[in-house]
């Protein structure tokens, strides 16, 4: 006859729970040992029975390195699980505040445009104004100040092209002076040379009238006559003391 299946309830006689338990906390070790022997598994049992007595079992040398491993194990996971879930509701809670902040500014987008004015009441309308006031009279300000630093830059500009303009003026004018100071040097000179030539003509007229007074021959002779030659030697000689030898007499 083979034995029946035991019903698995808290056993009331105090003697028989206390052989139940002394059996079954045997088998139990036995049990882990085999499976850390057998399966090369770590393997760590503790027990307290219901009087706070501690049985445990390790299949290592240190029972507190496996407590630190399963801690590590266990809630480390559970601590990154709680961070996730923390980031994720952090990302969400500045998602709704983002998108609240969004649509803020759009309505008031649209309020400044003249626009969904119907929900603002008196005193936000006066606001709205005021603020509107402002932004226009800081517009105005930026566009003066930013024309008047243009108009400066124009004007820096303007000083220079003029101070450029009068060098080039000026080296325009030396260069005109010098150009019209050698044409006039040259021609007067010319006029000097032209005047000392002519003031020498006058003063000695006769020795251009020289080359074309006749000379003084009554008899014509052909062949060599001593004196007659000597004679044309000596006219001619008495006629070119003042004047220049003409060059086919040489």
């Amino acid at each position: 006859m083979g034995r029946g299946r035991v019903e698995l309830k808290r056993i009331e006689n105090k003697i028989n729970r206390q052989v139940t338990f002394a059996k079954r906390r045997n088998g139990l070790l036995k049990k882990a040992y085999e499976l850390s022997v057998l399966c090369d598994a770590e393997v760590a049992l503790i027990i307290f029975s219901n009087r706070g007595k501690l049985y445990e079992f390790c299949s290592t040398s240190n029972m507190l390195k496996m407590l630190e491993r399963y801690q590590n194990c266990t809630y480390s996971s559970m601590e990154v699980n709680r961070s996730a879930n923390d980031a994720e509701q952090s990302s969400y809670k500045e998602y709704i505040k983002l998108k609240a902040k969004y649509e803020s500014l759009q309505q008031y987008q649209r309020q400044l445009f003249g626009e969904d004015l119907n929900p603002l009441n008196l005193k936000e309308l006066e606001q709205l104004e005021r603020q509107l006031d402002s932004t226009l009279r800081q517009i105005r300000s930026i566009r003066t100040q930013s024309m008047l630093d243009r108009l400066s830059e124009l004007q820096v500009k303007e000083r220079m092209w003029l101070e450029a303009n009068k060098g080039l003026q000026n080296k325009l004018e030396e260069y005109y002076a010098e150009n019209q100071a050698g044409p006039s040097w040259a021609g007067g000179e010319h006029v000097n040379s032209f005047g000392q030539h002519h003031q020498n003509q006058e003063q000695h007229p006769q020795d251009h009238e020289g080359f074309f007074q006749p000379l003084d021959c009554t008899n014509l002779q052909i062949g060599y006559n001593a004196i007659g030659s000597s004679q044309m030697t000596a006219s001619t000689s008495g006629q070119n003391v003042n004047g220049i030898i003409p060059g086919w007499m040489l």
